[in-house]
């Protein structure tokens, strides 16, 4: 147990004023089959309130936009582009404090952006839908567009949409494999979001993730 807490207070970092946290090592392989999640998954909206640890979140946010074994991303971007940016608002997630995070994706790691939960304020942005509120944590996936317009010019809209549906499989997917529940939201207030969370990216998809 000592050894543990040890562990956790050297994984975390000050870089700047930024607090940055070295993530749990995700895993690569397990005996839950891809077959066995597709057929599984379904929408979950109601949550046990019970914290997620930082390993599930580890995990979760791996298999978003994590480097897999060809040094790329887990979702495939168009022209590698990678338009995407990922976050997560956590409220209950064991050695985490409440606040939103930045996932570093070469790095592994999560760096603090805005200090306090913010479950009950993004709930209310996304048009009161309690399981925000509710969840233990909240994914979300945001876009600068700018990066795959600067090659792909107006087409570029839709190849960042559809990036973002490939990270949203994946994060449902894996929730699955977890044993844990999550719903995709797109119906938010987009600039209400925005100025919540103090990100210059658009938010696309929020995934409220908890325990069954």
């Amino acid at each position: 147990m000592v050894s543990l807490v040890l562990n956790l207070i050297l994984s975390i970092l000050l870089m700047g004023e930024n607090m940055v946290i070295k993530l749990p090592a995700p895993a690569k392989d397990s005996s839950f089959s891809v077959e066995r999640a597709i057929n599984e998954r379904m929408s979950i909206r109601s949550y046990k309130d019970t914290p997620l640890t930082l390993k599930e979140v580890s995990q979760l946010l791996w298999a978003s936009q994590g480097i897999v074994a060809s040094g790329r991303r887990a979702s495939p971007s168009a022209g590698a582009t990678y338009p995407l940016e990922i976050f997560i608002a956590a409220g209950k997630v064991e050695g985490l404090k409440p606040g939103l995070y930045r996932y570093r994706n070469k790095e592994h790691s999560l760096e603090l952006i805005k200090e306090g939960d913010l479950r009950k304020s993004l709930s209310n942005a996304a048009l009161g839908q309690e399981m925000i509120f509710k969840a233990p944590a909240t994914i979300v996936v945001a876009a600068v567009f700018g990066r795959t317009r600067a090659r792909y010019g107006a087409r570029a809209e839709r190849y960042v949409h559809m990036e973002a549906g490939h990270v949203g499989e994946n994060i449902m997917l894996q929730a699955t494999a977890l044993g844990l529940g999550t719903v995709p939201v797109g119906a938010f207030n987009d600039g209400e979001v925005k100025r919540l969370l103090g990100i210059t990216e658009d938010p696309l998809y929020l995934f409220p993730v908890g325990w069954k």
